[in-house]
């Protein structure tokens, strides 16, 4: 059994790049299907040499070329698009929101669009309750607020209140 995979490493390779494809297809993060294609690559070299360490070191530096140089520029692409575009939580980042309990950097709540959301805030400050913020960004459940004047409130682009 043992001649047998050295003789067909191969197919090693080949069950090595189709395990990381599945993986891939189930995170979604592109960092799997940089493994694969080492391993596909891997694979290739395995049909030109019989040497299971040239293969390895094959795999190993089209994997970390794939994660160094690829997979930063593919990741670019993905999130780039028109803000109309944008969803779920990228689409609230930007938004007004009002702030239903103080807002510190600990803690607090506030509304954006009309669900309610824990929050911190940005600065290190705190945010008094009744205060339009600005979401920039969100961190798992809690989105990060900064404060705004009602001023650049009326003036911004994005005046929607919730």
């Amino acid at each position: 059994m043992l001649e047998w995979i050295v003789q067909n490493v191969w197919v090693l390779w080949l069950v090595l790049f189709l395990v990381l494809a599945v993986v891939e297809m189930i995170t979604l993060d592109l960092f799997f299907i940089m493994l694969s294609v080492g391993a596909l690559a891997a694979l290739a070299a395995s049909l030109v040499t019989g040497s299971f360490f040239i293969q390895c070191i094959v795999f190993c530096i089209v994997a970390l070329a794939m994660i160094l140089f690829v997979r930063p520029v593919a990741l670019r692409h993905l999130k780039k698009g028109p803000p109309e575009q944008r969803s779920n939580i990228d689409r609230l980042i930007g938004e007004m929101a009002l702030t239903l309990e103080p807002v510190s950097a600990a803690s607090g709540i506030v509304k954006i669009g009309g669900d309610t959301w824990s929050a911190r805030a940005v600065s290190g400050g705190e945010i008094p309750a009744g205060r339009k913020v600005s979401v920039t960004r969100i961190e798992g459940a809690t989105a990060i607020v900064a404060a705004v004047n009602d001023d650049a409130a009326a003036s911004g682009p994005r005046t929607e209140t919730p």
